[in-house]
């Protein structure tokens, strides 16, 4: 229907409203004809009149003309014209004879005769206009007795129109008075279905509706476009009157979700000119489809009760927290909207239908942001805390991330994104996850560091909100780090979780693994660091594999380890005819592998006796360790994986060269496949500190050289203070430690190292929120006909697809995907939780 044609509805509704509620002088409208034939001469085509025929007046008569008299100021609003024709005494003809006269009232259109009236079914005032208007609306407003008969009416109006279904306990009834005014006015746009049937109207309900009330549901048959798809039905939960009526209609017609593309403040829409709080539902332009499928959820739920509008932040500026995800307009002029942050549509339905719940939330989350305080408080002792990243997260729960470098992945955009770019990253995460929380601060250092860069695309996907993606991708742990080519398998993160490996390892994986090199000349460059320009910035050691002809099985096994380790390893190969002659030059033969390590340390050449694939990639994984590395957090899980002792110097900075040159002499030497030698800064590494007060009651005097064996025994020995760090007197120290003639300093406890805190037995948690055999069961509100709550002014509790009634049935209320990206922790039992 145009606006143009709306507004004309509107404007006619209020006006008969208006008119049947003014009071009137009794019969100003009332005609009299002086006898029959003058009455019958005057009718005219097409024109309704109502007309009774009275001899002289009887004193019993009185009642029925003074109610008839009476409708005729209401009629006239209808076109209609209430006649009264006197009878001469000699007229004893059908209409004045005395069966007829004063026991019955005539309705003509034209010279037509419609219907005759008993007068004791015009009783009064409602009685007499609902029952013309039946009679005049006859073949517009359906009457029906049986099920199978509305649902014929309804196949029929499926993908047309919409239908308007009534049920009246009894005709001429101001219920049945009021239907029939506005199928007079709304006949031409919905098709009006009436019943007295008691028995139809329990048929078309899922409870047990009270029949001796008057009930009205309006049928969305228009867009039940299948023939197996039932009509939904909103009811009219309020009593029905004309303005109930047009109200109920007027909301049905509106739009299900407003799209808003300006200031919240200014959008006016029929249900806030009706009296009605309208619902925004913030969305953004990554979740646009799941936030528009959230809001069509919560209308359908709202519908009669709230508008509902999708907000986008994307096209209007919002000077709100960014962790909002709903809003609240009142219809009360002056009032701001309210801002809030909810968990999912079941609290945006609370919302609506309870009035106080707007400052019930925000007193909510005054009071937790107020525990939270308190516990940073309580909690700010590191020591004390069971996880360390989940104090870290929580510490900057409050942080808000800059995460607009960052595409949202969904069900509906993921595989369309992936062909954007050259290489899409992924970061699966779960939002409640304390380390997926701390991965996704590092993500974003990612985006800002990597950004411009050509052929990659950064995106995430919140597996709480996408698990059916998530799982179709065989994410089975949080957080995993993949990277997509076209045409290629993806290539999943397997190392620390830093913004500088993220980074390594995402430029990395644009090149390549292993680089195929055309000539030796290629190849030279490559083993003095002349790489591609997506590689220059990487400080790797480059591994270089060279291969005959007659050495293709480990030319393979070597590709297939380059796939393996994309990302992480800068790999190149050389299978050239002069490949022997590249390979003699650093005296090995093919199949090789030449190493450049970073600082210009000279090119080492290692022959590859074993061809397959595992000890290939034992192989090169332990050549990339550093002989004489600085440890650190990141890569010391490397090293801790060799099982080996450690022969570390502890030093308060850098140490000096000639300690370097003595421990860098002493890990190439012989004893190297022994121990391993390496170093740590307690200025870049401060938990060091810890670990120095481990092994001794008082923190030693730096530099010190330390023997440390943590796979047999624990045991700790301290090098001689008083002797120089050289390479005779270390190796001199290993000997006589070797033959059990020193003391060991310390000796690590062989005890589990626990939590300082016991886990949550989550199990015995939920054993306590299980219902058990023979509990109550929850009471629920009663419903309306149709099958819908009953409450406001009306109460769809209908979802809007199979879909829908599947995820519903699957949780108690869809969650708000992606309106409000935030960064908080999930630390509070029976507290919303945090989605990003």
């Amino acid at each position: 229907m145009s606006a143009q044609k709306d507004r004309w509805v509107s404007s006619l509704v209020f006006l008969l409203f208006c008119a049947c509620s003014i009071p009137r002088s009794g019969s100003a409208s009332l005609q009299q004809e002086p006898s029959p034939q003058h009455y019958f001469s005057a009718l005219e085509a097409g024109k309704a009149s109502l007309a009774f025929f009275t001899p002289t007046v009887s004193p019993g008569s009185h009642l029925f003309l003074e109610q008839i008299e009476s409708s005729a100021e209401a009629l006239q609003d209808y076109g209609i014209s209430v006649v009264k024709v006197n009878c001469p005494k000699e007229d004893v003809s059908r209409y004045c004879g005395k069966e007829n006269a004063l026991r019955k009232a005539f309705l003509f259109r034209g010279h037509k005769l419609i219907r005759e009236f008993p007068t004791d079914a015009l009783f009064d005032l409602d009685s007499i206009v609902a029952n013309v208007l039946f009679a005049l609306l006859f073949n517009e407003v359906k009457y029906v007795e049986t099920l199978a008969d509305l649902e014929n009416i309804e196949n029929v109006l499926k993908g047309k129109s919409n239908m308007v279904f009534a049920y009246v306990p009894a005709t001429g009834t101001a219920e049945h008075r009021a239907v029939m005014e506005a199928a007079f006015v709304y006949g031409t746009i919905h098709q009006f279905v009436l019943t007295t049937e008691a028995a139809l109207l329990k048929a078309t309900s899922l409870d047990d509706p009270d029949v001796s009330s008057a009930w009205l549901l309006f049928c969305h048959c228009q867009q039940a476009t299948e023939p197996g798809q039932p009509c939904r039905r909103t009811a009219l939960a309020q009593p029905l009157t004309l303005l109930n009526i047009h109200r109920h209609l007027k909301l049905m017609g509106a739009p299900l979700v407003t799209e808003v593309v300006e200031d919240p403040e200014k959008i006016s829409t029929v249900h806030l000119q009706l009296g009605l709080p309208l619902v925004f539902i913030l969305s953004q332009k990554e979740t646009y489809e799941a936030d528009r499928r959230t809001a069509e959820f919560v209308a359908w739920q709202l519908l009669g009760k709230a508008g509902v509008a999708l907000l986008s932040r994307d096209l209007v500026h919002l000077n709100v927290l960014h962790r909002s995800n709903v809003a609240l307009k009142t219809p009360h002029e002056g009032m701001p909207i309210q801002y809030l942050v909810l968990e999912d549509t079941d609290e945006v339905i609370t919302l609506v239908e309870n009035k106080n719940k707007v400052k019930q939330i925000q007193e909510d989350e005054q009071e937790e942001e107020e525990e939270e305080d308190e516990d940073e408080k309580e909690n700010n002792n590191q020591d004390i805390q069971d996880d360390q990243v989940v104090e870290a997260v929580a510490r900057d729960k409050k942080r808000e991330l800059p995460l607009e470098q960052i595409l949202v992945l969904t069900e509906e955009n993921f595989h369309s994104s992936l062909s954007e770019a050259a290489r899409t990253v992924v970061l699966f995460y779960a939002s409640w996850e304390a380390v997926s929380l701390a991965v996704l601060h590092s993500y974003c250092e990612v985006a800002a560091h990597l950004k411009g860069t050509p052929g990659v695309l950064l995106s995430r996907v919140n597996c709480w909100d996408w698990p059916g993606l998530c799982s179709q991708e065989n994410v089975t742990q949080f957080p995993t780090l993949r990277i997509y080519k076209e045409g290629q398998q993806s290539v999943t993160y397997g190392g620390m979780w830093g913004a500088e490996e993220l980074s390594s390892f995402i430029l990395l994986s644009q090149v390549s693994c292993p680089l195929k090199l055309a000539t030796m000349d290629e190849a030279e460059g490559y083993l003095r660091g002349e790489f591609p320009s997506e590689l220059s910035s990487q400080q790797h050691t480059s591994l270089l594999g060279v291969f005959s002809t007659a050495t293709s099985e480990a030319r393979e096994t070597f590709e297939e380890a380059g796939n393996i380790l994309s990302g992480h390893v800068r790999m190149g190969m050389y299978f050239e005819d002069d490949a022997l002659a590249l390979s003699q030059k650093y005296s090995v033969s093919p199949p090789a592998l030449l190493l450049a390590r970073s600082g210009g340390h000279g090119v080492e050449g290692i022959t590859l006796s074993k061809p397959s694939l595992q000890d290939m990639l034992q192989m090169i994984r332990y050549q990339l360790l550093d002989k004489f590395p600085e440890i650190t957090v990141p890569n010391l899980p490397q090293y801790l994986q060799l099982g080996k002792p450690f022969l570390i110097l502890f030093s308060a900075g850098d140490i000096s060269q000639v300690e370097s040159k003595e421990m860098l002499k002493l890990a190439k030497g012989k004893p190297q496949q022994e121990f391993v030698a390496c170093w740590l800064n307690l200025k870049k590494t401060p938990v060091g500190y810890g670990i120095l007060r481990t092994y001794f009651p008082t923190t030693p005097s730096l530099p010190v050289l330390l023997w440390v064996n943590l796979h047999a025994g624990g045991q700790v020995f301290k090098f001689p203070s008083e002797q120089s760090i050289t390479e005779m007197n270390i190796l001199s120290w290993l000997e006589r430690l070797q033959a059990g003639l020193e003391i060991p300093s310390s000796t690590l406890s062989e005890e589990d190292w626990k939590p300082p805190l016991p886990a949550y037995d989550f199990l015995q948690m939920m054993e306590h929120s299980v219902p058990h055999p023979g509990d109550t069961p929850a009471q629920h509100p009663p419903k309306s006909p149709g099958g819908d709550t009953a409450g406001g002014d009306t109460a769809s509790r209908e979802e809007p697809s199979q879909q829908s009634t599947a995820e519903e049935a699957a949780s108690p209320g869809r969650g708000l995907r992606g309106t409000a990206p935030r960064m908080a922790a999930r630390d509070k039992q029976g507290k919303r939780h945090s989605e990003l």
